[in-house]
């Protein structure tokens, strides 16, 4: 991506050209990389209210650009004015040391729970920053995020042709996410699935909520249990589509959500499982990540985290 000026573009406003190599990327996913070190919350912002334009046209954040594509950017304070310096040589190495597969397209990870995909929002360093720390001279980009408090199985592109591939075959739905969590009380039906519409919206302190709504997105969640306990059930939900916060969202609805979500889930349900079973965060693990792409099967996969399981196994001795 070449970086051009105009003078009447005005103050600290950049035009920026953009080239091949950012061809079919996702314009908010440009932008973290072109404005280092600023939240993502700051550049959805942006996004929003039309500050950031693609060929004079207002962009929203899964806006794909292409070759020659004219991005204007507003003034904003970069990674250079508040650079909050590289991140701790060890949490680097410790995140480094989770990779589970690696080959020529991607790099996959079996995410710790409590790291964020990426830094922003307060948070000074995210997988993605750590990855590229501990690993400076690959070109790394996240392909799909997971929440901060969810652990298990994403998926990192190590070159372009992985990157626009996988992320294609998401937008199409053609790829298998499939989640571990445990849910409060006991469901009637061993299957069963959820399908209702979700919409973002921002409560005024700038926290990212979403909620069943006539008016959002289509969502579709399938879940399996696995396992029963005395008040909670090991299920397997599958997605269907992929919003966010869609497995917590859907379960609550369903009257059966995630124990120890803080956000959506029940507040009876959390503290009876931390004191009965010592559960301290969200139970939500991605379990297994599979698609097919240029004629080769991938199928990537992650076991209970410890703390999760040492979980099941004191509620199993109940």
């Amino acid at each position: 991506m070449q970086t051009a000026t105009s003078r009447d573009a005005g103050p600290g406003v950049r035009l920026v050209t953009v080239g091949p190599e950012r061809d079919g990327q996702r314009i908010d996913n440009c932008l973290a990389v072109l404005l280092k070190g600023v939240p993502r919350s700051l550049i959805y912002r942006l996004l929003r209210t039309g500050q950031v334009r693609v060929n004079g046209k207002r962009a929203k954040p899964d806006t794909r650009l292409a070759d020659g594509d004219q991005l204007r950017i507003p003034p904003v304070r970069t990674a250079a004015e508040t650079d909050a310096g590289p991140p701790p040589a060890t949490l680097a190495a410790s995140v480094a040391q989770a990779v589970i597969h690696e080959d020529r397209d991607f790099l996959v990870v079996d995410k710790p729970a409590g790291v964020a995909s990426h830094g922003g929002s307060g948070v000074r360093f995210g997988l993605i920053e750590l990855l590229r720390a501990a690993r400076p001279q690959e070109h790394l980009e996240l392909v799909h995020r997971l929440d901060r408090d969810t652990s298990g199985v994403i998926v990192l592109a190590r070159t372009r042709t992985g990157l626009t591939g996988l992320q294609r075959l998401i937008r199409e739905g053609r790829v298998t996410k499939q989640y571990l969590c445990l849910l409060g009380g006991e469901p009637r039906r061993a299957k069963f699935d959820v399908n209702v519409p979700l919409r973002k919206f921002e409560l005024q302190g700038g926290e990212r909520m979403v909620r069943v709504a006539d008016d959002g997105k289509p969502a579709l969640t399938f879940f399996r249990e696995i396992q029963r306990y005395a008040g909670a059930s090991l299920a397997e939900a599958t997605l269907g589509t992929g919003r966010t916060h869609q497995i917590r969202v859907h379960a609550a609805h369903a009257g059966h959500a995630l124990a120890g979500d803080e956000k959506y889930g029940d507040r009876e349900v959390n503290r009876r499982l931390r004191d009965a079973a010592g559960l301290k965060r969200l139970f939500l693990h991605a379990a297994r990540f599979e698609f097919d792409l240029d004629g080769r099967c991938h199928a990537f996969s992650a076991p209970l985290p410890k703390d999760l399981a040492a979980v099941l196994d004191r509620l199993q001795r109940r």
